[in-house]
Protein backbone atom coordinates (compact mmCIF):
# COMPACT_ATOMS: atom_id res chain seq x y z
CA UNK A 1 0.00 0.00 0.00
CA UNK A 2 0.94 3.18 -0.70
CA UNK A 3 1.97 5.82 2.55
CA UNK A 4 -0.16 9.03 2.83
CA UNK A 5 2.79 10.75 1.34
CA UNK A 6 2.24 9.80 -1.93
CA UNK A 7 -1.14 10.91 -1.96
CA UNK A 8 -0.32 14.58 -3.14
CA UNK A 9 3.19 14.05 -4.70
CA UNK A 10 2.64 17.64 -5.98
CA UNK A 11 6.24 18.96 -6.20
CA UNK A 12 8.19 15.41 -6.39
CA UNK A 13 8.42 13.16 -9.66
CA UNK A 14 7.29 9.54 -8.36
CA UNK A 15 10.07 7.55 -7.30
CA UNK A 16 12.80 10.24 -6.35
CA UNK A 17 15.11 9.75 -3.71
CA UNK A 18 13.82 11.65 -1.01
CA UNK A 19 9.24 11.76 -1.21
CA UNK A 20 9.67 15.01 -0.30
CA UNK A 21 12.93 17.05 -0.81
CA UNK A 22 12.87 19.89 1.73
CA UNK A 23 15.95 21.23 0.74
CA UNK A 24 16.21 25.18 0.22
CA UNK A 25 14.52 28.03 2.09
CA UNK A 26 11.26 28.35 3.82
CA UNK A 27 10.37 31.63 5.05
CA UNK A 28 8.20 31.66 8.10
CA UNK A 29 5.51 33.78 7.43
CA UNK A 30 3.66 36.44 9.37
CA UNK A 31 0.08 36.62 9.97
CA UNK A 32 -1.21 40.61 8.90
CA UNK A 33 -3.75 41.37 10.77
CA UNK A 34 -5.86 44.90 10.38
CA UNK A 35 -5.38 47.84 12.91
CA UNK A 36 -8.15 46.46 14.85
CA UNK A 37 -6.77 42.83 14.88
CA UNK A 38 -8.37 41.16 12.77
CA UNK A 39 -6.39 38.91 10.09
CA UNK A 40 -5.98 41.02 7.06
CA UNK A 41 -6.23 38.80 4.09
CA UNK A 42 -5.41 41.34 1.49
CA UNK A 43 -2.14 42.53 3.49
CA UNK A 44 -1.23 38.39 3.19
CA UNK A 45 -1.57 37.66 -0.60
CA UNK A 46 0.22 41.25 -1.30
CA UNK A 47 3.10 39.91 1.31
CA UNK A 48 3.10 36.53 -0.72
CA UNK A 49 3.26 38.34 -4.51
CA UNK A 50 6.50 39.69 -3.37
CA UNK A 51 7.44 36.06 -1.86
CA UNK A 52 6.96 34.80 -5.22
CA UNK A 53 9.44 36.90 -7.13
CA UNK A 54 11.81 35.25 -4.55
CA UNK A 55 13.60 31.69 -5.38
CA UNK A 56 12.44 29.80 -2.16
CA UNK A 57 12.23 26.16 -2.22
CA UNK A 58 8.21 27.00 -0.28
CA UNK A 59 6.88 28.52 2.76
CA UNK A 60 5.96 27.82 6.46
CA UNK A 61 2.64 29.08 7.79
CA UNK A 62 1.89 29.30 11.07
CA UNK A 63 5.46 28.68 12.73
CA UNK A 64 6.01 30.66 15.52
CA UNK A 65 6.11 33.57 13.69
CA UNK A 66 2.73 33.59 12.77
CA UNK A 67 1.22 34.05 15.39
CA UNK A 68 -0.73 30.57 15.61
CA UNK A 69 -1.36 30.55 19.52
CA UNK A 70 -3.63 33.80 19.13
CA UNK A 71 -5.60 32.35 16.24
CA UNK A 72 -9.08 30.05 16.10
CA UNK A 73 -8.46 27.01 14.64
CA UNK A 74 -11.33 28.35 11.97
CA UNK A 75 -8.47 31.11 10.78
CA UNK A 76 -5.43 28.97 11.09
CA UNK A 77 -7.47 27.14 8.29
CA UNK A 78 -8.36 30.00 6.15
CA UNK A 79 -5.07 31.39 6.44
CA UNK A 80 -3.75 27.81 4.98
CA UNK A 81 -6.31 28.39 2.12
CA UNK A 82 -5.23 31.81 1.46
CA UNK A 83 -1.49 31.29 1.05
CA UNK A 84 -2.38 28.27 -1.19
CA UNK A 85 -4.30 30.26 -3.62
CA UNK A 86 -1.63 32.78 -3.64
CA UNK A 87 1.27 30.56 -3.73
CA UNK A 88 2.93 29.63 -7.20
CA UNK A 89 1.94 25.79 -7.22
CA UNK A 90 5.48 24.68 -7.35
CA UNK A 91 5.85 25.79 -4.13
CA UNK A 92 6.08 23.61 -0.80
CA UNK A 93 3.76 25.18 1.57
CA UNK A 94 4.42 23.94 5.05
CA UNK A 95 1.55 24.32 7.61
CA UNK A 96 1.27 25.02 11.40
CA UNK A 97 -1.08 22.18 12.45
CA UNK A 98 0.06 21.34 16.17
CA UNK A 99 -2.19 21.81 19.31
CA UNK A 100 -1.93 20.67 22.67
CA UNK A 101 -4.08 17.66 22.05
CA UNK A 102 -3.35 14.30 19.98
CA UNK A 103 -7.01 14.53 18.89
CA UNK A 104 -7.23 18.08 18.03
CA UNK A 105 -3.82 18.06 16.42
CA UNK A 106 -5.02 15.16 14.25
CA UNK A 107 -8.24 17.04 13.64
CA UNK A 108 -6.06 20.42 12.30
CA UNK A 109 -4.06 18.29 10.28
CA UNK A 110 -6.42 16.99 8.45
CA UNK A 111 -7.93 20.57 7.60
CA UNK A 112 -4.79 21.85 6.88
CA UNK A 113 -4.36 19.14 4.17
CA UNK A 114 -7.97 20.17 2.94
CA UNK A 115 -6.90 23.60 2.98
CA UNK A 116 -3.83 22.64 0.71
CA UNK A 117 -0.95 22.15 2.64
CA UNK A 118 1.64 20.17 1.53
CA UNK A 119 3.22 19.37 4.70
CA UNK A 120 2.20 19.52 8.37
CA UNK A 121 4.60 21.24 10.41
CA UNK A 122 3.74 19.63 14.33
CA UNK A 123 4.88 21.52 17.36
CA UNK A 124 5.45 19.87 20.72
CA UNK A 125 2.72 20.03 23.12
CA UNK A 126 4.25 21.89 26.26
CA UNK A 127 1.52 23.04 28.76
CA UNK A 128 1.90 19.94 30.99
CA UNK A 129 5.64 20.28 29.77
CA UNK A 130 6.31 17.68 33.38
CA UNK A 131 4.47 15.32 31.27
CA UNK A 132 5.70 15.44 27.67
CA UNK A 133 8.21 12.59 28.34
CA UNK A 134 10.16 10.65 25.63
CA UNK A 135 6.97 7.89 25.45
CA UNK A 136 4.42 10.64 25.71
CA UNK A 137 6.09 12.90 22.79
CA UNK A 138 6.51 9.37 20.48
CA UNK A 139 2.90 8.52 21.05
CA UNK A 140 1.22 11.65 20.15
CA UNK A 141 3.75 12.43 17.03
CA UNK A 142 3.19 8.30 15.98
CA UNK A 143 -0.77 8.86 16.25
CA UNK A 144 -0.28 12.27 14.20
CA UNK A 145 1.78 10.69 11.85
CA UNK A 146 -0.87 7.10 10.67
CA UNK A 147 -3.63 9.79 10.43
CA UNK A 148 -1.92 12.65 8.50
CA UNK A 149 -2.94 12.83 4.90
CA UNK A 150 0.29 14.67 4.67
CA UNK A 151 3.38 14.12 5.79
CA UNK A 152 4.24 15.57 9.07
CA UNK A 153 7.56 17.39 9.62
CA UNK A 154 8.26 17.60 14.17
CA UNK A 155 9.29 20.81 15.35
CA UNK A 156 11.33 21.93 18.45
CA UNK A 157 11.18 25.36 19.41
CA UNK A 158 12.17 25.14 23.17
CA UNK A 159 12.53 29.29 23.50
CA UNK A 160 8.97 29.10 23.16
CA UNK A 161 7.73 26.11 24.99
CA UNK A 162 10.45 25.26 27.60
CA UNK A 163 10.53 22.02 25.85
CA UNK A 164 13.36 20.21 23.55
CA UNK A 165 11.85 17.20 21.62
CA UNK A 166 14.41 14.51 23.05
CA UNK A 167 17.01 13.17 21.16
CA UNK A 168 15.05 9.54 21.38
CA UNK A 169 11.93 10.81 20.37
CA UNK A 170 13.51 12.50 17.27
CA UNK A 171 14.88 9.12 16.04
CA UNK A 172 11.97 7.19 16.94
CA UNK A 173 9.63 8.92 15.00
CA UNK A 174 12.29 9.08 11.92
CA UNK A 175 11.40 5.54 11.21
CA UNK A 176 7.81 6.15 11.20
CA UNK A 177 7.12 6.46 6.99
CA UNK A 178 4.84 9.69 7.53
CA UNK A 179 7.30 11.69 9.71
CA UNK A 180 9.86 13.32 7.45
CA UNK A 181 11.82 15.81 8.77
CA UNK A 182 12.35 18.19 11.96
CA UNK A 183 12.35 22.31 12.17
CA UNK A 184 14.86 22.28 15.10
CA UNK A 185 14.89 25.93 15.85
CA UNK A 186 17.33 24.72 19.90
CA UNK A 187 20.38 26.25 17.56
CA UNK A 188 22.39 23.23 19.28
CA UNK A 189 24.59 22.12 16.40
CA UNK A 190 25.96 18.97 18.05
CA UNK A 191 22.26 18.39 18.53
CA UNK A 192 21.78 18.48 14.77
CA UNK A 193 24.79 17.10 13.67
CA UNK A 194 23.90 14.17 15.99
CA UNK A 195 20.35 13.95 14.25
CA UNK A 196 21.82 13.94 10.74
CA UNK A 197 24.34 10.95 11.54
CA UNK A 198 21.61 9.15 13.68
CA UNK A 199 18.44 9.33 10.80
CA UNK A 200 20.89 8.80 7.61
CA UNK A 201 19.08 5.58 7.02
CA UNK A 202 15.86 7.00 7.27
CA UNK A 203 13.93 8.93 4.97
CA UNK A 204 14.44 11.95 7.29
CA UNK A 205 15.84 15.63 6.90
CA UNK A 206 16.78 18.17 9.68
CA UNK A 207 15.85 21.85 9.27
CA UNK A 208 17.67 24.64 10.86
CA UNK A 209 14.96 26.60 12.11
CA UNK A 210 16.89 30.06 12.32
CA UNK A 211 18.82 32.21 10.25
CA UNK A 212 21.56 32.63 13.46
CA UNK A 213 23.46 28.82 12.98
CA UNK A 214 21.99 28.34 9.16
CA UNK A 215 25.29 27.85 7.85
CA UNK A 216 26.87 26.02 10.49
CA UNK A 217 23.59 23.53 9.91
CA UNK A 218 24.39 22.91 6.43
CA UNK A 219 28.01 21.94 7.39
CA UNK A 220 26.64 18.99 9.38
CA UNK A 221 24.05 17.64 7.23
CA UNK A 222 21.26 19.84 7.45
CA UNK A 223 18.80 20.28 4.60
CA UNK A 224 17.95 23.73 4.12
CA UNK A 225 16.21 25.99 7.14
CA UNK A 226 13.01 28.03 7.76
CA UNK A 227 14.18 31.61 7.98
CA UNK A 228 13.50 34.58 6.30
CA UNK A 229 17.27 36.01 6.30
CA UNK A 230 19.29 33.94 4.55
CA UNK A 231 20.51 33.00 1.00
CA UNK A 232 23.50 29.86 0.94
CA UNK A 233 25.12 29.60 -2.27
CA UNK A 234 26.59 26.71 -2.83
CA UNK A 235 30.20 26.12 -2.77
CA UNK A 236 30.55 30.19 -2.11
CA UNK A 237 32.07 29.59 1.45
CA UNK A 238 33.70 32.51 1.68
CA UNK A 239 30.46 34.80 1.05
CA UNK A 240 27.82 32.56 2.98
CA UNK A 241 30.09 33.09 5.86
CA UNK A 242 30.63 36.89 5.65
CA UNK A 243 26.63 36.97 5.30
CA UNK A 244 25.91 34.37 8.08
CA UNK A 245 28.00 36.86 10.26
CA UNK A 246 26.11 40.11 8.97
CA UNK A 247 22.32 37.96 10.01
CA UNK A 248 23.13 37.54 13.42
CA UNK A 249 22.48 40.17 14.96
CA UNK A 250 19.50 41.54 12.92
CA UNK A 251 18.41 37.65 13.51
CA UNK A 252 18.74 38.00 17.09
CA UNK A 253 16.92 41.19 16.92
CA UNK A 254 13.72 39.84 15.58
CA UNK A 255 13.92 37.07 17.42
CA UNK A 256 15.18 36.26 20.67
CA UNK A 257 15.19 40.60 21.48
CA UNK A 258 12.53 41.77 19.79
CA UNK A 259 10.22 39.08 18.93
CA UNK A 260 7.37 38.75 16.42
CA UNK A 261 6.37 42.90 17.33
CA UNK A 262 10.38 43.46 15.63
CA UNK A 263 9.82 41.05 12.87
CA UNK A 264 6.85 42.97 11.45
CA UNK A 265 8.28 46.58 12.19
CA UNK A 266 11.20 45.10 9.81
CA UNK A 267 9.12 44.19 7.53
CA UNK A 268 8.16 47.72 7.08
CA UNK A 269 11.29 48.65 6.19
CA UNK A 270 11.89 45.93 3.08
CA UNK A 271 8.38 46.50 1.34
CA UNK A 272 6.23 44.21 3.51
CA UNK A 273 3.07 44.53 5.08
CA UNK A 274 4.01 44.32 9.20
CA UNK A 275 1.44 46.14 11.14
CA UNK A 276 0.28 45.46 14.15
CA UNK A 277 0.34 42.03 16.37
CA UNK A 278 -2.78 40.43 18.18
CA UNK A 279 -2.62 41.42 22.14
CA UNK A 280 -1.15 40.51 24.18
CA UNK A 281 2.20 40.80 22.21
CA UNK A 282 2.42 44.91 22.33
CA UNK A 283 3.60 46.94 19.74
CA UNK A 284 7.72 48.29 19.49
CA UNK A 285 8.46 51.53 21.60
CA UNK A 286 10.22 54.49 19.49
CA UNK A 287 13.31 53.77 21.42
CA UNK A 288 13.06 50.04 20.75
CA UNK A 289 12.14 50.90 17.22
CA UNK A 290 15.81 53.24 16.56
CA UNK A 291 17.63 50.66 18.28
CA UNK A 292 15.82 47.59 15.58
CA UNK A 293 16.92 49.88 12.79
CA UNK A 294 20.58 50.24 13.95
CA UNK A 295 20.84 46.98 13.98
CA UNK A 296 19.64 46.64 10.07
CA UNK A 297 21.90 49.34 9.06
CA UNK A 298 25.11 48.78 10.90
CA UNK A 299 25.28 45.09 9.42
CA UNK A 300 24.51 46.66 6.51
CA UNK A 301 20.77 45.46 5.23
CA UNK A 302 19.76 49.61 5.22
Amino acid sequence: TMTPRHCRGLSTPQGSELSFNLGGIFPPLATPFSPTQEVDYGQLEGNLRRYARIPFRGLVALGSNGEYPYLASRERVEVVSCVRRALPRDRLLLAGSGCESTQATIELTVSMAEAGADVALVVTPCYYRGAMTTAALIHHYTEVGDASPIPVVLYSVPANTGLDLPMEAVITLAQHPNIIGIKDSGGDITRMGLMVHKTRQEDFQVLAGSAGFLLASYTVGASGGVCALANVLAGQWQEARDLQHRLIEPNTAVTRRFGIPGLKKAMEWFGYYGGPCRAPLAPLSPAQVEELRSTFSANGWL
